[in-house]
């Protein structure tokens, strides 16, 4: 792993556990294994640090979960639907670097516009729009009747998202959470799948 990468690891980890105003160059290098001055061949500042962590962090969510841009494959079936919903959870569940940045930004979507922003693009409105083209695809396909994609969306998507919430919060709780978002996935498809 190469030293910027480094630093930016350390960097999400300390900003997650401190908070950005809680976490100085200094500490950031000293994780890192560096002085600080040699962080700044890499990076201009603690907020240079912060934008390339979300940037990345975004390609990182957009790769492996989606988007409105990137939905994947229109599932085919119930079946389909159900595990690749509950595959894109379980990554955003696990995925230590999604787990660390959902926690600080969480933490400084108050303090910040650009990261309430982005809070409330992953946490909502871009999780519901890429599941009401995902709806809307399965409603031409004849699998969903139809309905508002838009409201069958945020149906589908707040409770998880408040679910995922307590888990963060609460992660001895995390294997009966997961149970919850399926036993709620699959009744949504009880009420608006057709097959």
């Amino acid at each position: 792993m190469s030293t910027k990468d480094r630093i930016l690891e350390e960097a999400l980890t300390l900003f997650a556990e401190n908070g950005y105003d809680g976490t100085g160059v200094e500490q950031i290098a000293e994780k890192v294994g560096i002085k600080a001055p040699s962080l700044y061949k890499h990076f201009k500042g603690k907020e240079d640090i912060m934008t390339a962590l979300i940037d990345s962090a975004e390609e990182h969510y957009e790769e492996f979960f989606g988007s409105e841009q990137h939905i994947g494959e229109i599932p085919e079936s119930r079946e389909d639907f159900v595990r690749a919903t509950m595959g894109r959870i379980a990554f955003t569940m696990h995925d230590p670097m999604i787990r660390k940045i959902r926690k600080f930004l969480v933490q400084e979507q108050f303090r910040n516009e650009r990261i309430a922003e982005i809070t409330t693009r992953h946490q909502l409105v871009g999780i519901q729009k890429m599941y009401e083209k995902i709806i809307e695809g399965m409603m031409k396909n004849g699998l969903f009747i139809h309905d508002d994609p838009a409201l069958l969306s945020i149906e589908l998507v707040s409770p998880v998202v408040l679910w995922v919430s307590k888990a963060d919060r609460q992660p001895q709780y995390e294997q009966e959470i997961m149970e919850s978002i399926e036993k709620h996935i699959r009744h949504f498809c009880d009420v608006y799948m057709k097959e």
